[in-house]
């Protein structure tokens, strides 16, 4: 009812609008002048409305940013994630001086010029200096960025591999995620969907040797300082791990498997203590009491940053980064996939 109501009032405000528009359009041909005609005041009128909104402009893109800086994600779980940041810090400093730079020009130009009937505009059909200008500065400056970019997904992706990693099997489907770490041999056993039958939910191969010792979990629990590499399968559509506190993204496609390997640096707890990450945590915490919803509490999160289906908001698994002795203690109360048969 209220959205009727609402799409109702503004139906109404553009009939009221437009009625006041064809009234004042009425009046100027009663009075002989044409209604369509630009005299020098409405053209410095105009020319004075762009400055101003250039101003408030300004003024909201500051007090934005300000207003949005503390919602933004806490230092970098991970040691690739310096890199990961740094990159961003680049990107954003570039892009805002460009905004600065260009915004202003553009709207004292448009006042600057505005329409004057002593005033005639001059016809330049090309000018090369000005082409190459314009087209070389940004291409130069995009490449920059571009090379930097790739230079450090290069470092992160194709880094020598870490010896000896924990690896860690990501599954999803719609809509929830499993992990499968690879036991005491430290390999995953085969799998695949065809093997999908009754708790065997991940579809492991009960004939592969090698699957008796892997332990699947629905909490990812990794000790810090040690290098982990991810396997991501998916059952049915293409997702996408996103584990935005290690700055670590990467498509889960069916029937083929990605991987990425990192190494956490921070733990649950020392993340927790982290004086920005709490008067973030107080902040939500004021907001979900005025709702009457429980406490938050701070833990990393693994997410679906693809577009999957109608509970693609649901699809979140708890991660736990803690000390390598607590990792070891967890690990040994999980079971194996031998005894889950």
């Amino acid at each position: 009812m209220n959205t009727f109501l609402i799409v109702l009032v503004l139906i109404l405000a553009a009939v009221a609008i437009g009625q006041v528009v064809r009234v004042l359009e009425l009046s100027a041909s009663v009075s002989g002048k044409d209604p369509n005609a630009v005299t020098d005041a409405d053209n410095n009128r105009q020319g004075w409305y762009m400055m101003i909104f250039l101003v408030g402009m300004m003024a909201f893109f500051l007090w934005n940013t300000y207003d949005a800086w503390g919602t933004l994600l806490p230092k970098a779980a991970s040691v690739h994630g310096a890199e990961i940041d740094k990159l961003m810090a680049i990107s954003m400093v570039t892009i805002v001086l460009m905004f600065f730079v260009t915004q202003p020009l553009l709207f004292y130009f448009s006042f600057k010029y505005r329409g004057n009937s002593q005033r005639k505009a001059t016809f330049v059909e090309h000018d090369n200096k000005l082409e190459l200008l314009w087209t070389s500065v940004p291409a130069v400056v995009l490449a920059g960025l571009i090379l930097y970019g790739l230079s450090t997904w290069n470092t992160i992706m194709f880094k020598a591999p870490a010896e000896d990693p924990i690896v860690v099997e990501i599954y999803a489907k719609q809509f929830g995620w499993n992990a499968r770490y690879s036991g005491k041999d430290n390999q995953l056993g085969s799998a695949g969907v065809r093997n999908i039958a009754g708790a065997n939910i991940l579809g492991v191969d009960q004939n592969d040797a090698k699957s008796m010792d892997d332990v699947v979990t629905t909490e990812l629990h990794l000790p810090v300082g040690k290098p982990v590499l991810f396997k991501f399968r998916a059952q049915d559509v293409i997702h996408s791990a996103f584990m935005p506190h290690f700055r670590l993204q990467m498509n889960c496609v069916p029937g083929a498997v990605t991987q990425f390997g990192f190494t956490p640096s921070v733990t649950t707890a020392e993340m927790r203590a982290d004086p920005k990450l709490q008067a973030k945590v107080d902040n939500i915490n004021v907001i979900r009491s005025e709702r009457g919803d429980e406490p938050y509490t701070f833990d990393y999160v693994l997410l679906c940053n693809k577009i999957c289906g109608s509970a693609h908001y649901n699809m979140q698994m708890k991660i736990v980064v803690e000390t390598e002795e607590e990792y070891n203690n967890w690990m040994k109360e999980q079971k194996t996939f031998a005894q889950t048969l």
